[in-house]
């Protein structure tokens, strides 16, 4: 069972180190303004990249498109230097995600990282009945999001009430999953691959599948293969050298042209480079 939760995740960066390494001696690095596909390794935050590729690059600006989790891998787009003022004209279009879900564990941070809070027995769940209550989760939606969120009230992130004990009522908000293919079913495990639109939480759907099956669940492992126009086949990790790095930016221009047309490498289907935020 240990190896079905092992959905191809590289964790061969390890831990973070914003640090970023000496890079005296060597040539010093144009960086010119674009977009870098990274390929986040699981325990490293969304900040923990941004600083070490800032640091690594020299850059002046680094941000990202899309927060990834500390447990999720896969593609996070940083805009670099220039391409931050563009930042709303890039993040276009859908996220792709494989995930893994575990039945029988409800937790409260609706991942595999936190506190059980309800705990069932599987034995009686049928894989038609699993894939029948997936059913629900395609076509457009409402999603509550979790609280260990990065959604605010009254300024203040969920995440930051939640971790102080204090649970508050979220709105329900509208997504769109525009396909759910189910990969493998081998109780209590589910992995399944989301087409979706912006700001739709997995966590949530793994949440909400446990509801509806009466057993609980939570997400156990989540790797985001696309986020827009930018795909893991283009993606590479942030600890390579310097001038990698660099080679590997996508120019301004180009990101944009891309973002306009909606055509990633590889893109097929109708939704390839489209959806709602």
């Amino acid at each position: 069972m240990n190896d079905f939760f092992n959905i191809n995740i590289d964790k061969s960066q390890g831990q973070p180190s914003v640090g970023g390494g000496s890079v005296i001696g060597k040539p010093l690095v144009t960086v010119e303004s674009g977009v870098l596909v990274i390929d986040k390794p699981q325990g490293w935050t969304s900040h923990d990249v941004v600083a070490h590729v800032k640091r690594k690059l020299k850059a002046k600006k680094v941000g990202h498109l899309g927060t990834l989790d500390p447990l999720a891998t896969g593609v996070l787009v940083l805009v670099i230097n220039g391409a931050t003022k563009y930042s709303s004209q890039l993040d276009t279009g859908a996220k792709e995600y494989l995930t893994v879900a575990k039945l029988g564990e409800e937790t409260d941070t609706y991942d595999r990282e936190g506190k059980v809070v309800a705990s069932s027995d599987t034995a009686a769940l049928t894989i038609d009945a699993i894939r029948s209550a997936l059913d629900n989760f395609r076509g457009r939606i409402r999603q509550v999001p979790p609280m260990y969120s990065a959604i605010k009230s009254g300024g203040t992130p969920l995440y930051k009430l939640a971790r102080r004990g204090v649970t508050i009522e979220r709105e329900a908000r509208e997504i769109e999953v525009y396909s759910l293919e189910v990969l493998r079913i081998e109780i209590p495990a589910v992995e399944f691959k989301v087409l979706c639109s912006r700001g739709t939480y997995l966590r949530s759907i793994c949440h909400d599948l446990g509801k509806l099956l009466g057993t609980g669940a939570h997400l156990q492992e989540l790797r985001r293969t696309v986020s827009g126009d930018f795909s893991v086949d283009e993606a590479v990790l942030p600890g390579l050298e310097p001038e990698e790095l660099s080679r590997k930016i996508v120019p301004l221009d180009e990101a944009l042209k891309r973002a306009k047309a909606g055509a990633r490498p590889g893109a097929t289907g109708e939704h390839a480079g489209s959806g709602p935020e």
